[in-house]
């Protein structure tokens, strides 16, 4: 889901590149809100957008990648806290601390907002779409495991370091999906942060436990 981001490229080509990419996200969300997401091709998301088919493939190899347009975003900001944490700090505290600042500042995959339903409302009548974000978390799992044992000096491929990125992803999952249902039912934005970053408290705090005595806690 394509919202406005601050970081925009200073070359032309560059800037021409991520216009095209945000008209094709945006025209394929709206397809998707409207109709469901499997009952959108590719060739509509193109005549929406105003670009050949193939211009939409150099952009995203698969259909579910116009959708989940923000991953590689969220999977860098989990790498660079940790690259960018106080030494001080334990790799577990320096991710819930992230969370908070991401809440904090409103970061556009963190918004428990009537916009945000429709994303969340598309996810779940898709088969196609539930079965990505589950591959996603897979995928940053492994990925935040490697990040956990490069920023503590460990070697790579520590049993350690994949059980803590899989408990943090697994309660941030269960952090998003209940702040969503808060939101949904109340349509109160603040209480559903609330119920996230209290989740993601409780979470962090049973991974420290489980971690005790490692460099990540």
């Amino acid at each position: 889901m394509t919202m406005p981001s601050d970081e925009t490229p200073s070359d032309r080509r560059s800037r021409k590149r991520l216009a095209t990419r945000r008209a094709i996200s945006l025209a394929a969300d709206r397809l998707f809100f409207e109709r469901g997401f499997e009952n959108v091709t590719v060739d509509e998301i193109a005549a929406a957008a105003d670009v050949g088919r193939m211009t939409v493939f150099n952009h995203f190899p698969r259909k579910e990648d116009m959708f989940f347009d923000r991953d590689e975003e969220a999977r860098e900001t989990l790498r660079e806290a940790l690259r960018q944490r106080d030494s001080r700090v334990p790799p577990i505290e320096a991710l819930r601390l992230l969370a908070h600042q991401l809440v904090r500042q409103q970061t556009p995959y963190l918004l428990f907002s009537s916009a945000s339903q429709s994303f969340i409302e598309t996810v779940e009548n898709s088969e196609t779409l539930k079965a990505r974000a589950r591959a996603i978390r897979d995928e940053i799992a492994e990925e935040l495991a490697v990040s956990l044992t490069e920023s503590v000096g460990q070697e790579a491929g520590d049993a350690k370091a994949k059980l803590a990125a899989a408990m943090l992803l697994a309660s941030w999952s269960v952090a998003f999906i209940e702040a969503h249902r808060t939101f949904r039912q109340g349509r109160d934005t603040e209480k559903a942060k609330v119920v996230f970053l209290a989740l993601v408290d409780q979470g962090s705090l049973g991974v420290k436990a489980a971690m005790a005595g490692t460099a990540y806690a």
